[in-house]
């Protein structure tokens, strides 16, 4: 049987950010359920604002439709009706870990961990040496081009600095959840507050 690490990771964050705005938009319009390319034609022709920019980049609005459909209902809802700004940057960076399996294990791993043992600076290098570790067991990753990574890189680092999880000097900042919020990855997957710098697996701030 195949382990995890045989696994492909998704390595397609190469583009954009953690696009707040504009995944909302798709969540306000989201169809549990739809098929991309049905669904591609039809946020198009309903001209979402804040999308014209993304009208022509289809990998992008892609990868901000497959974002918003590892929430659930409940999570969507929540998004677009209680969340203020905080709160929706930890729901998409939520988003974000379910979408990129890398993403997920770098944020427990090596994000959490540091946080934890309070070492707060996570340097470019941080990045390097987690890929280079990933890669000696995972063929994929070890075939990404070097101009790949770095751009795998910068993306990640400006997904962490606009989800909360970094600020403007890339220092690790533990992350508030609201009570709503908290009780939706719970019932959903403990462990997944775990991707939150400061938040343990039962909800509590350390």
């Amino acid at each position: 049987m195949s382990s995890r690490n045989d696994k492909k990771y998704r390595m397609s964050f190469s583009t954009g950010g953690l696009f707040v705005n504009e995944s909302v938009e798709v969540a306000r319009h989201f169809q549990t359920g739809e098929a991309w390319a049905v669904a591609r034609e039809r946020l198009l022709a309903e001209s979402i604002a804040n999308l014209p920019k993304l009208a022509s980049q289809t990998r992008s609005l892609r990868e901000i439709y497959d974002r918003v459909s590892h929430l659930s209902d409940e999570e969507r809802t929540y998004l677009l009706e209680d969340a203020d700004r905080q709160q929706q940057q930890a729901v998409l960076w939520l988003a974000v870990c379910r979408t990129y399996r890398f993403i997920q294990e770098f944020a427990v791993e090596v994000v959490q961990d540091r946080y934890q043992s309070w070492r707060l600076d996570l340097g470019h290098e941080t990045f390097d040496r987690f890929l280079a570790e990933k890669s000696e067991w995972n063929e994929h990753l070890a075939q990404l081009s070097p101009s790949t990574c770095a751009k795998l890189r910068q993306v990640l680092f400006r997904v962490m600095r606009e989800a909360g999880v970094l600020n403007d000097d890339n220092k690790i900042q533990a992350m508030w959840l609201s009570p709503r919020l908290t009780a939706l990855v719970r019932d959903a997957d403990p462990s997944e507050l775990r991707v939150f710098p400061g938040v343990t697996k039962d909800g509590s701030q350390e």
